[in-house]
């Protein structure tokens, strides 16, 4: 199933290359499917064009921890904080901030 997922947003995007949305739900399929490396260069493509409130950087965190890209992880958490406080989601910033604290203390 997450094959054809995949597959329709591949073929949504060709037909819309600028469609942001597409792109997030593409990057997201891939993470799911455990696709790693390819939901990464999603995420970051998608992160290149779309005012993200948040939410692809704490993925694009998970993917980078699978593949033990712990610093590229870490910086994507920073980053997703402060998408999320500049776009008014607290919850979503200390959760991320919870995460570092825990998960990436020195």
């Amino acid at each position: 199933m997450a094959a054809s997922r995949i597959e329709t947003f591949q073929q949504m995007l060709e037909g819309d290359p600028e469609n942001t949305m597409v792109r997030f739900g593409l990057a997201n399929e891939l993470l799911k499917a455990e696709r790693y490396n390819e939901a990464i260069a999603a995420f970051n493509d998608y992160l290149l064009r779309a005012d993200d409130e948040g939410a692809a950087f704490g993925m694009l965190a998970r993917a980078l921890e699978k593949l033990d890209r712990r610093a590229e992880a870490r910086a994507a958490y920073e980053r997703g904080i402060e998408a999320a406080e500049a776009h008014g989601h607290p919850s979503m910033a200390e959760d991320y901030r919870l995460t570092l604290q825990t998960d990436y203390e020195d």
